[in-house]
C-alpha cells in the first residue's frame, strides 16, 4: 500500500495567507515542507480521502495524477475538506477524457449537505438525482460505522468522529493486501465504543494518522493538539493496535500553534510521532 499526504494543514492552510503571525512568516521565509495545503490523502492511486479544495494543486505540484482515481472516502463535508466542483470537472461535457466511474462514500448526513450544496451552488439539480450518476459519473454510497465493508479491493470501516456533531463526521480504518491504515483527522478524543472497536475488530495499524489541529495545552474545540496526539499514540502502542514497527504522522496542522515543519517534526520525534508534509509518501 502506498499512502500519499496530498495536504497536512487545517482550514485555512499554512501559512495561512491573510496572517502575519510568527508561525506564518516563518513558514514563507523556510517553504518547502512548511508550506502546506488543506488535507487530503491519497491510497495507491485509485482510492482518494477527501474531495477537497486543493486536490487539483496538489495533484499538479506532487506529480500524482488521479487518472486512475475510483474511489473517494469523504470524512464529512466542512469546506475544507469538500469541494464538489471537483465533480464537474470529471464530467465529459466538460472536456474530461476517460475518467472511471467515481465510488463515492460518506455517512448520510454528510450526502444529504452535499446534495444541499450541489443545487444550490453548481447545478439544477442534486447528487441524488437520477441524472447525477450519468452526467458525473458518481456512484453513491452511504456509510455505517463500525459495520466493515468493500471498497473494491480494500477492506474499510468507519468511526464516528469527535467533530460537528449533526454533519456525520467519519474516521476510517483502510486494510489492502496486509496492510492497515487509520485516518483519523478532524476529530477530538476518540470515544471509548471507538477503542473497543479496534480490538473487536481486531485492527492493527501499520499507519496512524492523526489531527494535529493544534499545540500543547491549547483547547481543542473538535480537534486534537499536540498533548492528545501524545496520549493517543502511546494508548495505541500499549494496548497493541499499532503494530510493532508501525508509525504515527500528524496531519491537519494548523498556524496557530503550531511551529515550521523542521521544528514540529522534532518536537514529535521525541514524542514517538512525526510531522507529515505535503507530499510525503509512506509505503507499507
Amino acid at each position: 500500500m502506498r499512502f500519499t499526504f496530498l495536504g497536512t494543514a487545517s482550514a485555512f492552510a499554512y501559512p495561512e495567507p491573510f496572517c502575519r503571525c510568527e508561525n506564518c512568516q516563518k513558514a514563507r521565509k523556510a517553504g518547502g515542507k512548511s508550506l502546506r495545503k488543506r488535507s487530503a490523502a491519497l491510497i495507491n492511486d485509485d482510492l482518494l480521502i477527501d474531495l477537497g479544495p486543493d486536490i487539483v494543486s496538489a495533484s499538479q505540484i506532487h506529480n500524482t495524477p488521479l487518472i486512475n482515481l475510483q474511489y473517494c472516502l469523504q470524512t464529512h463535508p466542512h469546506s475544507d475538506h469538500l469541494d464538489l466542483s471537483n465533480l464537474l470537472s470529471r464530467n465529459l461535457n466538460f472536456g474530461n477524457v476517460g475518467a472511471p466511474l467515481l465510488h463515492y462514500y460518506a455517512s448520510s448526513a454528510t450526502l444529504e449537505h452535499a446534495d444541499e450544496t450541489f443545487q444550490r451552488d453548481l447545478s439544477e439539480y442534486g447528487i441524488f438525482d437520477p441524472r447525477a450518476e450519468e452526467e458525473l459519473n458518481l456512484k453513491l454510497h452511504r456509510v455505517e460505522t463500525m459495520q466493515p465493508f468493500k471498497v473494491g479491493p480494500y477492506q474499510v470501516t468507519a468511526f464516528p468522529a469527535n467533530h460537528a456533531p449533526g454533519i456525520g463526521a467519519l474516521l476510517y480504518a483502510i486494510e489492502h493486501n496486509g496492510s492497515s491504515v487509520f485516518y483519523g483527522t478532524d476529530t477530538d478524543s476518540l470515544s471509548e465504543e471507538t477503542w473497543q472497536a479496534f480490538h473487536q475488530l481486531n485492527l492493527k495499524f501499520d499507519l496512524v494518522v492523526l489531527d494535529h489541529t493544534n499545540g500543547s495545552n491549547q483547547p481543542g474545540f473538535g480537534h486534537l493538539n499536540a498533548d492528545l496526539v501524545i496520549k493517543h499514540s502511546k494508548r495505541m502502542r500499549e494496548e497493541g493496535i499499532l503494530k510493532k514497527n508501525g508509525e504515527v504522522y500528524a496531519t491537519h496542522i494548523a498556524h496557530g500553534g503550531n511551529p515550521i515543519h523542521a521544528e514540529l517534526d522534532e518536537f514529535a520525534k521525541q514524542n514517538g510521532y512525526q510531522a507529515a508534509y505535503d507530499g510525503l509518501v509512506i509505503t507499507l
